[in-house]
């Protein structure tokens, strides 16, 4: 999708919004890496945010093809949040179960606390 070969995670078959397919790329930035913890010390979401400011920056030549959304996250990026809430949505519109949403929180948060726990354990060094 872009001319050096790179595309995101993956995108819709169908549009999504405004006649357009929906494209996104998932990172789960290290908040304990050297570039991320000065500033993540400061203040939750800095790394999620940098993450989602480089997505966009990287995938920016999508916006006239499809609706593009960064799905960062350390603590939850406010896109990813708003991706997932409308994935819900839609969802409950199939199911009847206005709970659709909050599954899918759940889901990916304890995908995200599996993850966070290797990087935490990859910060420790063998004695």
């Amino acid at each position: 999708m872009r001319q050096d070969g790179k595309r995101p995670d993956d995108t819709t078959i169908h549009p999504w919004s405004r006649g357009r397919p929906l494209a996104w790329d998932v990172t789960v930035p290290d908040t304990y890496a050297d570039s991320h913890v000065v500033n993540t010390a400061r203040e939750a979401g800095t790394a999620a945010n940098h993450a989602a400011t480089n997505k966009n920056t990287k995938y920016s030549q999508l916006s006239n093809t499809h609706v593009f959304v960064p799905v960062t996250i350390e603590t939850w990026h406010q896109q990813a949040v708003e991706l997932v809430q409308e994935i819900g949505s839609r969802t409950a519109n199939i199911t009847g179960d206005a709970r659709e949403s909050n599954f899918l929180f759940q889901q990916l948060s304890v995908a995200l606390q599996k993850g966070i726990a290797v990087s935490f354990q990859n910060t420790f060094t063998a004695s």
